[in-house]
């Protein structure tokens, strides 16, 4: 038996005066997305490589945070299931994108890198094996069709 939810976005963009989209170098790629009931939306532009403005957040930023964010909320719970205690969860996840000559481009790998801080020394290698776990429940990791490597670092305190 499976359980459907639909989510929604809502994305705007408006030419600026002056720009053209026939010509892809004069455009400006900044807009927003809102979601219904969030408390504010984001302004998002192309990343940096593409023409975008690098002091907004990106489409790449956002499936990578996304997928950094899903797999810790699903840490947490397996932890949560096992009585692990943790303290913090810090991740600097890194992701490949390989862009072709076409244009046409995908993310080839992403890796995760946790520290987990945790409260039981004897807990240590559970709380390590559990980001097996933790990736098999990720609804972001499994939507995704690369693979999603994980690094993380059990420290106790």
């Amino acid at each position: 038996m499976s359980i459907k939810h639909t989510f929604k976005a809502k994305v705007n963009w408006e030419i600026n005066e002056g720009e053209s989209t026939t010509n892809p170098r004069t455009f400006s790629r900044n807009h927003n997305v809102t979601i219904a009931n969030k408390v504010s939306g984001l302004t998002v532009s192309a990343a940096k490589p593409f023409r975008g403005d690098e002091t907004l957040y990106n489409p790449e930023d956002l499936l990578l945070s996304a997928i950094a964010s899903c797999h810790m909320m699903s840490y947490l719970y397996v932890c949560s299931q096992h009585n692990i205690e943790v303290l913090s969860y810090s991740d600097d996840a890194e992701g490949d994108l390989e862009v072709i000559a076409s244009g046409s481009g995908s993310f080839k790998t992403v890796r995760l890198k946790p520290v987990v801080t945790i409260k039981n020394e004897n807990q240590k290698a559970l709380a390590l094996g559990l980001h097996t776990k933790a990736n098999e429940l990720c609804f972001i990791a499994n939507s995704c069709n690369f693979p999603i490597l994980h690094e993380a670092t059990i420290v106790v305190k």
